[in-house]
């Protein structure tokens, strides 16, 4: 861990189109960057199952997301004329936001209590919002960020990474499948045929690399039927597929163009390497989604000290 700091309430920085540089440039861009692409590699090859749970800190944050799973039975949806966004989310979303620090505390070693002002505001915020009760990438980008930071405090241990995406991430995911079906919420932002999936990235591109060397399973497999279902428990991008065939209707071609395409490319290596540029442009490139974005000590908007970085 770093030397004492002191912790500071998350806040927005990126205010204008022009801020975007400001952005590319900071620290936090690069921290970030840097845990998808060592996340990336860290999950190379390995199956879900294969994965076994030794962290205690792992074990914790499962709690945790177990903890935020049954208060979606506590909470149930409220009858109300429109279909979309059940207002029942926003009383998740209130009981969340005052017992994160709570939650958070219960999981961390006495010391690190003081950073708690940074990670319930990315825990809180990697829910969705409760004005426009919706959810995107913006918020699955919250919950990476919280555990960016947890690697930053040195709490999780580079040799525990696998198990941070393959059992942690995973069961956000499917946390997340289950609030977005249970309070119908709606697609953060504009989605058209571009887009991956109404609501997840990152799965796609941990998936892929999860898929790298495989000599079983191809990328033109996915789409046929009931192949992703068999598959899911293994693989998160397959996970991904199951839940988009639950629920979208029609031929997957259609509802799901740019996965239809992404089928044809040869190779898992080019498939995740091309997601990763993708990630990059459509959503830490575009200021939609940067806006949203909240900056602390741990992720600081401060300029990245120059050294020879990747960009």
């Amino acid at each position: 861990m770093e030397g004492k700091k002191d912790f500071t309430v998350p806040a927005k920085a990126i205010n204008t189109l022009a801020d975007m540089r400001k952005w590319e440039r900071s620290e936090a861009y690069h921290e970030y960057m840097g845990f998808i692409l060592a996340m990336n590699e860290a999950v190379k090859g390995k199956k879900i199952t294969d994965v076994a749970i030794t962290s205690d800190l792992v074990s914790k944050l499962l709690s945790l997301l177990e903890i935020l799973d049954n208060w979606i039975t506590e909470i149930p949806p409220i009858e109300q004329p429109q279909r979309f966004g059940n207002k029942a989310f926003r009383t998740y979303y209130s009981k969340l936001k005052e017992e994160a620090e709570t939650l958070l505390k219960n999981i961390l070693p006495e010391e690190l209590h003081p950073s708690v002002v940074e990670l319930a505001v990315y825990l809180t915020e990697s829910i969705g919002n409760s004005t426009r009760i919706d959810y995107g990438t913006g918020h699955e980008m919250s919950f990476a960020m919280l555990l960016c930071a947890l690697f930053k405090l040195g709490i999780i241990k580079q040799e525990e990474s696998d198990q941070v995406i393959l059992h942690v991430f995973e069961r956000y995911v499917n946390l997340m499948r289950k609030l977005q079906v249970t309070y119908r919420m709606e697609p953060a932002g504009s989605h058209g045929v571009w887009s991956l999936d109404d609501y997840q990235f990152l799965p796609f591109i941990w998936g892929s690399s999860q898929l790298i060397g495989n000599k079983r399973i191809e990328p033109r497999s996915f789409p046929e039927e009931g192949f992703a279902e068999n598959c899911a428990n293994d693989y998160m991008f397959m996970s991904c597929i199951k839940f988009i065939n639950e629920v979208k209707t029609g031929p997957f071609s259609e509802h799901s163009n740019q996965l239809w395409n992404i089928s044809a490319v040869t190779t898992w290596e080019k498939v995740n390497s091309g997601l990763i540029k993708m990630y990059k442009n459509e959503v830490l490139g575009k200021f939609p989604v940067i806006q949203h974005v909240l900056f602390g000590s741990l992720l600081p908007i401060t300029p990245q000290e120059s050294t020879a970085v990747e960009r």
